[in-house]
């Protein structure tokens, strides 16, 4: 089955590409894999601290998703599967579409703000060219309706 891939973050615009995935799913028979990035900076104390910090971060990350997927169950049908990756976020992102062959498309949300479409945006159009699978840039401005009417 194909796998729409799309990054879990606290960013605003995540809500559109999770959307976006999850209907493009539902319309397509397809599944939604959500992608949450531990940064490595995180955890640049004592390793007990660190050790401590990285749960807490994961039992965050986790409850975040649960709010996802329980949106995705009832409103859209898919069951998304969660992966929790550490490490630089552009890198993890290549690696689990290198790593996973079922996923067949990544979705991110481009921020609308003066700061551009954000980091992740940013960083992986340059290297467009050289990605194992298109890339969907869902606007974080969107809204609903429209996301509906073009999923």
């Amino acid at each position: 089955m194909r796998k729409f891939l799309v990054v879990l973050d606290d960013s605003r615009e995540c809500l559109n590409a999770m959307r976006f995935a999850a209907m493009r799913a539902a319309h397509t028979g397809a599944g939604v894999q959500i992608l949450s990035i531990i940064p490595p900076e995180e955890f640049n104390h004592w390793i007990g601290v660190s050790d401590i910090m990285r749960e807490e971060a994961r039992e965050r990350i986790v409850a975040h998703f649960e709010v996802f997927a329980k949106w995705m169950r009832d409103r859209q049908k898919v069951d998304p599967e969660l992966v929790i990756r550490e490490g630089e976020p552009v890198d993890e992102i290549l690696a689990q579409v290198r790593e996973d062959p079922a996923i067949g498309v990544l979705v991110l949300g481009a921020g609308s703000g003066k700061k551009g479409p954000g980091p992740l945006v940013t960083q992986l159009t340059r290297n467009s060219g050289s990605l194992p699978v298109p890339m969907t840039i869902v606007p974080g401005e969107m809204s609903k309706e429209r996301l509906e009417a073009v999923t």
